[in-house]
């Protein structure tokens, strides 16, 4: 459909967009009422588009510019700079129900992300790569019939936006939580097999409530959880970050296995990542860069592409090496009969971690070697695969992947649903997945999770701050107010430690 030169041919939209009508907290920016808008169809057919130069309320930095090719109406605005520089349209839904919104929008050199609020509550993140315009959309967005205000706020900021476009949209049905009870390991062992048919059973019913500690069931984290709801987390989250020959050159003990043993036999499940610190000939180890900073792109100088296309071979065995420690650490949880959600490789998409700085085809080889390692030359068989890529680009394939798990961390005091990016992640696999947010750093709303009928299996609050002060066991409310932790640690869709069946004898619903 052409976007240039929109007019409204309607009075009624005087009623349906509120927007621009005064200049609070900002300056309006339309023309007219009806200028810059399009409104149409009804229900499932409901199409709203709104050119953001002529709609808009702004304020701070943001104005409207030109210059730029490709924009429809007459222009689009700029000027994303500071926290103060918003954008905000304000609408009226003619009915509750779920919608996509797209910030059809282009980016100042490179990847830009910003947030998205709906009256005031963040609801997600739009993504813009490349200076045309483009489309950046978040699914499913439940809005519910009345007077919204949709704003645009700044995170990376530098981008121009050149109109919002909301139409109607199906939430996720029945059907995204019918999952294979089967492993992608056909070999694994009884406990696991029966941790993941527990998690497929309940995916979509309950949310398993996680926890990372350091320290592990005795941490400030879950003690701090304890003493103010009377529930400790179902899921314990661990690192095998110092058992990494790198670290331990330096004096670093690893007690991460002990831990998981522990609280394995509490009965409860227990999850791994690995911030791998990059063999010593690779790290930096300057004042600036120091040797426990190795899993930063920016404290080493390894290629991981050199390395995974044969031109590097001392590389190769040095990740070989490494990589036949943390077997070991695996194969006595194995022993243990301790089965594991492994996600390794975590957040590769970002390009913070060496691991994601060569780009997909070099961290694939590697996600798919690490699983040839593990599984067939180490015969390590305890391990549920929990792929945390965050980008369909760097997904490794079905055959490798357990569960697809999303790391967000959106800010402070925010517990919306992130429906958006469960709806976008639906897209990325070619069967149905389990479906978690691995990493977090606010809690988010349960109630708000099933309105949006997108139930994560479960979560996983990240150790430290987000949970504790000063690593001591006073609850830090700085991200997650205890109000909110009790809401969560008691609500009746979520599960707890007290609640988690016998996983070693579970035979399924």
């Amino acid at each position: 459909m052409n976007r240039l030169n929109i007019k409204i041919v309607s009075i009624m939209i005087m009623f349906i967009v509120l927007s621009g009508c005064g200049t609070e907290n900002g300056t309006g920016r339309q023309k007219g009422l009806s200028e810059g808008v399009k409104n149409t169809g009804s229900g499932e057919n409901f199409r709203l588009f709104l050119e953001a130069e002529d709609i808009a309320v702004t304020t701070g930095n943001v104005r409207v510019e030109n210059s730029h090719p490709g924009f429809s109406g007459n222009g689009y605005l700029t000027g994303i700079e500071d926290d103060d520089d918003t954008i905000t349209f304000t609408v009226f839904i003619p009915e509750d129900g779920f919608y996509n919104l797209n910030f059809i929008s282009s980016a100042y050199e490179g990847y830009k992300e910003n947030y998205v609020y709906i009256n005031d509550e963040q609801v997600g993140v739009i993504k813009i790569n490349g200076d045309d315009f483009q489309n950046s959309v978040l699914n499913g967005v439940f809005l519910p019939k009345g007077r919204q205000k949709i704003k645009l706020v700044k995170s990376w900021g530098w981008i121009r936006l050149d109109a919002l476009e909301i139409t109607s949209a199906s939430p996720p049905g029945d059907d995204v939580y019918k999952v294979s009870y089967e492993t992608v390991d056909p070999k694994a062992t009884k406990s696991t097999k029966r941790l993941k048919r527990y998690l497929a059973d309940v995916y979509g019913k309950y949310i398993i409530s996680g926890q990372y500690s350091e320290k592990g069931f005795n941490g400030p984290e879950f003690k701090a959880i304890y003493q103010a709801t009377g529930k400790y987390p179902a899921m314990l989250g661990l690192d095998f970050i110092d058992y990494t020959p790198s670290r331990a050159a330096y004096g670093s003990v690893g007690k991460s296995v002990e831990y998981a043993v522990e609280f394995s036999q509490k009965g409860g499940i227990v999850t791994f990542c690995w911030h791998w610190n990059a063999p010593e000939r690779y790290l930096y180890n300057t004042p600036d860069k120091p040797w426990w900073k190795g899993f930063y792109t920016e404290a080493t100088n390894i290629d991981l592409r050199a390395i995974m296309d044969g031109e590097d071979p001392e590389g190769y065995e040095l990740l070989i090496r490494d990589i036949d420690v943390i077997a070991q650490l695996l194969m006595r949880l194995q022993d243990a009969d301790v089965p594991v959600l492994w996600r390794p490789l975590h957040e590769a998409s970002g390009g913070w971690f060496w691991w994601g700085a060569s780009g997909p085809e070099p961290y694939k080889k590697l996600y798919k070697l690490l699983y040839d390692r593990l599984t067939n030359t180490h015969d390590i068989h305890n391990l549920i695969w929990v792929w945390n890529g965050q980008d369909p680009e760097w997904y490794p394939g079905d055959e490798y992947v357990d569960i697809v798990g999303i790391d967000i961390y959106p800010g402070e005091k925010v517990y919306s649903s992130q429906a958006p990016k469960f709806n976008e992640i639906l897209e990325w696999t070619g069967t149905r997945k389990i479906i978690a947010m691995t990493e977090n750093g606010c809690l988010f709303d349960p109630d708000l999770a099933f309105r949006d009928r997108t139930v994560w299996s479960y979560f996983g609050i990240w150790s430290g701050e987000f949970m504790v002060l000063n690593k001591t066991y006073t609850l830090s409310e700085k991200y997650n107010e205890k109000y909110m932790i009790n809401k969560v640690y008691n609500h009746e869709k979520v599960i707890t430690l007290d609640e988690l069946p016998d996983l070693k004898k579970y035979r399924g619903k």
